[in-house]
């Protein structure tokens, strides 16, 4: 058993759900994902990260998209093993040149008017470019759907924070 996993599993329910909080900030995701204790392998969190995920609902989701700074920008509310992530996720957002920067910075804002919250992808292996792209595709969708496809997002960022978690 991976020794972060057991460590984790003889945690108090309070400091399991807090180790979490590097992973997703939405605390009834991290309490209900602790309450599963013991987990006996890393496949297991997984799996039971994604089936507490799939129970969220929108104050939930709101409050792990809360989090996550604009694509492209530094600012975040979030623990700073989970800055440090973001800042790693978001990578080629730092080379990108200044004209898409600033019209990634432009269609953030129009995207947090129409919809209500921070602009949420899966920055991983993505230029800043394709960012861009996804999210002009993505202000075409009406809120709910936007909502699932940010959730969505949120789900595999958490995946692959928790892979980090476990395996520093």
């Amino acid at each position: 058993m991976n020794a972060i996993l057991a460590a984790w599993n003889q945690l108090s329910a309070d400091e399991a759900s807090s180790q979490l909080k590097h992973c997703c900030t939405s605390s009834r995701w991290a309490q209900n994902l602790s309450a599963m204790r013991p987990l006996p392998d890393e496949e297991s969190i997984y799996a039971a990260s994604d089936s507490v995920w799939a129970t969220m609902l929108e104050p939930d989701w709101m409050e792990a998209f809360a989090a996550h700074p604009r694509i492209g920008e530094k600012k975040v509310q979030a623990t700073e093993q989970s800055k440090q992530w973001s800042l790693q996720e978001q990578g080629s957002a730092e080379y990108a040149e200044a004209e898409i920067k600033q019209a990634m910075a432009e269609a953030n804002r129009r995207y947090e008017q129409i919809f209500g919250f921070t602009y949420i992808v899966c920055a991983t292996g993505k230029t800043l470019p394709e960012m861009l792209n996804i999210l002009n595709a993505r202000l075409q969708h009406d809120r709910a759907t936007e909502l699932a496809q940010a959730a969505e997002q949120q789900r595999q960022i958490t995946q692959i924070r928790l892979r980090k978690w476990l395996n520093p």
